[in-house]
This record gives C-alpha cells, sequence and structure tokens, in this order.
C-alpha cells in the first residue's frame, strides 16, 4: 500500500507517492513548457510552484510516436506540453550519491516513463535516481536560421542544474551526480562529457551502447529540406512550428527508413559541440571517471538478421518464428562468427568500436575509463543483443516486457552482479579491473560468462571486442 509523501524544494513543494520504503515523485517540469514562443527555443528554468506539484503521475513524454512497431523496451507516450520533466526515485536517507538517467531511442523516440528504468534497486542500495525527458528529433536537433543548436542537450544541461539545486530535498548529495544513459543516451552522456559546457553538472559517467554518434549543421539541412518537402511547409523555424508533432515525427521516422538513418543527433560546431567528440573528450572531462561498453551482438542478433530480407525491409516470422526457414542455420552462425572476428558487424562499427576510441581520446585522464561488455545471449532474441542489459543493470527481472524479452529465467546472479559495480562506480568506488588506454590488451569486465571469466578480459582496439 502506498502513502503520500511531500517534499519541500526550493523548485516548491512536490507531492509524491511511498511504496516500500521507496519514494517516487513523477514528472517534475524542470523547464517551462516548450511551446509557442518557447518552441525551438533554448529551455527556459520552469518558476517556482505557488501550490503543491502533484507528482504521482508519469509527465508528459516528447515521443509520440515510437521508433518501431514493436520495441523490446516498454516505452510509453504519454501526451501533453510539459515534456521537460524528471521523475525522482528515491530512499528514505540523506546525503545519497546521484544516478540522472538519459533514456534511448536513437535521438527520435524512447520515453523516461518505461517501466525498465524504475529507480527501486537503485534506491534498495542507497542512491537517488533521476530520470530525464528532454525533447527529441527536430525540436532537440534541428539546425535552423534563429534557432539554438543542440536543444536536446541544452535541455539535459538544465535539467542537470535543477538537480544540483534541489536533488539534497530528495535525500540525494548534489556533489556525488553520476550522468548514465543507454543507447543514444548514452551517446548524449559522451556528448556532455567531451563539451565545455559539462563540467561541474555531473562527477561520474557511465555510457551503455552508446556509441560517437554526431553530424554536421549541412547534414541536417539537406535532412530537414526534404523533410520540409514532404510535410509540404517551407524548412523554416516557422514552417515546422506550424505542424503538428505527431506529423513531423512520423515523416521523419518514414526518411530514416531509407538512407538517412542517423542525420538528427548532436550537432558539431556550436558552443556545446565545438569540436568533434573524440577531439572534446581528449580535453574536456578529464576529472570525471567514466565506465563504458556495450553489448556483444547489439544489432547483430539472430532476430535482428533473421527478420531483414536481403532489402533491409521487415518479413513477419514463420511457424517456426523463423523467416527465412530454408536458411542454412549453421552457415549463418559461421558467418556472424567471423564477422565478430573481423569487426566488421553494424555492432562493431557503431559501438563497440567506440570504446576503445573513447578510451584513447582519455587516455592521460587523471580520473580513468574503464570497459566493459555485456555477453549474456537472451534465447528469445537470439543474441547478447542491444537493450538486453538493461534490466541487468537496473536489476528489474521482474519488469513488465522482461520475459518477453529475455526468456522465462534470466539469470538472477548476474544482475546482482552487473548491478552492483554500477551502484560501487556511482557510490565512488574505483572498479576492481584495470583502466583502459585504447590499446590492445586493455582489460574489460565481461557480464554473461563464469564468474572467474568475470574479471578480466583482453579488450581489442581495432575491432572493439573482448576476447
Amino acid at each position: 500500500m502506498s502513502t503520500t509523501v511531500t517534499v519541500r524544494t526550493p523548485a516548491g513543494t512536490v507531492v509524491g507517492r511511498q511504496h516500500q520504503g521507496v519514494r517516487r515523485f513523477l514528472g517534475i517540469p524542470y523547464a517551462e513548457a516548450p511551446t509557442g514562443a518557447r518552441g525551438f527555443a533554448a529551455p527556459v528554468p520552469r518558476g517556482r510552484f505557488t501550490q503543491p506539484y502533484d507528482a504521482t503521475r508519469p509527465g508528459a513524454t516528447a515521443q509520440r510516436v515510437p521508433l518501431f512497431a514493436t520495441t523490446t523496451i516498454p516505452e510509453p507516450s504519454v501526451p501533453g506540453d510539459d515534456v521537460l520533466n524528471l521523475s525522482v526515485t528515491a530512499p528514505g536517507a540523506d546525503g545519497c550519491p546521484v544516478l540522472v538517467w538519459i533514456h534511448g531511442g536513437g535521438f527520435l523516440a524512447g520515453s523516461p516513463a518505461s517501466p525498465w528504468y524504475d529507480g527501486r534497486a537503485f534506491a534498495r542500495d542507497g542512491v537517488v535516481t533521476v530520470t530525464v525527458g528532454h525533447r527529441l528529433g527536430v525540436d532537440g536537433f534541428a539546425v535552423l536560421d534563429d534557432v539554438p543548436t543542440n536543444l536536446a542537450l541544452r535541455d539535459l544541461l538544465l535539467a542537470l542544474d535543477w538537480v544540483r539545486e534541489n536533488i539534497s530535498a530528495f535525500g540525494g548529495d548534489p556533489d556525488r551526480v553520476t550522468l548514465a544513459g543507454q543507447s543514444a543516451g548514452g551517446a548524449a552522456v559522451l556528448a556532455l562529457l567531451s563539451s565545455p559546457a559539462g563540467p561541474g553538472r555531473f562527477q561520474r559517467a557511465v555510457s551503455l551502447s552508446g556509441g560517437l554518434f554526431e553530424v554536421d549543421a549541412p547534414t541536417v539541412r539537406g535532412f530537414l529540406a526534404r523533410l520540409a518537402e514532404r510535410l509540404g511547409v517551407p524548412p523554416t523555424r516557422a514552417g515546422f512550428a506550424a505542424c503538428d508533432p505527431e506529423s513531423v515525427q512520423r515523416g521523419v521516422l518514414d526518411l530514416r527508413n531509407g538512407d538517412d538513418a542517423l542525420v538528427l543527433g548532436p550537432v558539431v560546431g556550436d558552443d556545446i559541440l565545438p569540436v568533434p567528440l573524440v577531439e572534446g573528450l581528449a580535453v574536456h572531462g578529464r576529472d570525471v571517471p567514466l565506465l563504458l561498453g556495450a553489448t556483444g551482438d547489439e544489432f547483430d542478433g539472430d532476430t535482428f538478421d533473421r527478420d531483414r530480407d536481403r532489402d533491409g525491409d521487415s518479413d513477419p516470422p514463420d511457424r517456426d518464428g523463423d523467416c527465412d526457414g530454408d536458411r542454412d542455420r549453421d552457415g549463418d552462425r559461421d558467418r556472424d562468427r567471423g564477422a565478430r572476428a573481423a569487426g566488421t558487424r553494424t555492432t562493431d562499427l557503431l559501438f563497440r568500436s567506440a570504446c576503445p576510441r573513447v578510451a584513447a581520446a582519455r587516455r592521460d585522464a587523471p580520473a580513468g575509463t574503464w570497459l566493459y561488455s555485456f555477453e549474456w545471449p537472451s534465447p528469445t532474441l537470439g543474441g547478447a543483443v542491444h537493450c538486453v542489459d538493461l534490466p541487468f543493470f537496473f536489476d528489474l527481472l521482474d519488469a513488465p516486457g522482461v520475459q518477453e524479452a529475455l526468456g522465462p529465467n534470466p539469470p538472477a546472479d548476474l544482475a546482482t552482479r552487473m548491478h552492483a559495480d554500477l551502484v560501487a562506480f556511482v557510490h565512488g568506488r574505483t572498479p576492481a579491473w584495470g583502466r583502459a588506454t585504447g590499446r590492445l590488451g586493455d582489460p574489460a569486465r565481461e557480464y554473461g560468462r563464469p564468474l572467474a571469466a568475470d574479471t578480466r578480459g583482453v579488450y581489442d582496439p581495432v575491432t572493439g571486442t573482448t576476447a
């Protein structure tokens, strides 16, 4: 049974719910709603609440349309304009370290309201968790005249400012903030770590399947011109502002299914990201310890492969769950092993190879960089694919949708082990394995193999694989 709990913060009084010792405050606006004149503008801090704010329900999400018809992670879309909000999950204690979580979704979609991001296990372990919503797609990363670039990153920076000013009221320590995220969220972590705007806003960083995703302004402008033509509006601030947000997101996803898969994301060349991320990482965030890694298969598991025909389109599976029942599965597995050894898979090119590149850029950083690799293969999805590590990270194997993604018996001991490593890192402890430098032979923590093999692996900076 849950009870009402009230917290008085510098932002005003916030009313949430408490259940089994865990306090939750959902959908707290940290900025004014980005509508009307505030659309396509830098975020403005939310004014102080004059009445107690009801934080018992999830806040509005910037996502109107999911990235795919079926996603591994449950990603609810919540209607409303106040999309610049955050949720706090906290134990009933003071002085706790803080984990600020950024969701994934290709910078185009994703939901901070996912039950896979519930912070109850972190609260159990003395950590305050903050999940943040930010603008997506065109609203978050447009390059238009009279529009600041990287609006989504500016949203996240303002959210971190809100945390610094208010989190102590929830029992968090504003001087012990770990910024973490997965997929696009992990990429946002690396972007902010490389930014001159990042210092002082967070003290530690974790990037899961983040990658070094960045785009240049001309590429974005070209994509927006094609999108505007599709929507029947001029490629201007006024043109896109006149469109329904759902139609804009659907247009982006339709174009993205062609050759334009990664055209909206962190833009290099402004005050937030003045130089490419690798260059920025060599200069900024050197006093911030970083833990990063990827799953073993990301987008190269059996399910991802067999759900695409030769033209890259999706086909429904046959009765055996296989889209191509006449394929030589042993030959497929041999080919997949060869591609992994060569480092030529999408997984290696987009995700795993970024790990040694980041480590090399931070080679002389006094705070250190540590690598991990998540290797447990989901029997349902056919590999250690994108997102399957999240229930282990959050120690939420009982969350909705987990059995559908991971099968009926995902290993609880693996969740205990991975979550414990992350909790220790958030609490300020040094990882038990060696630092990475981007060189051949770098150590990496492996998750999903016997414990003796979990302690140390050899990371190949050329392919980004662990042997």
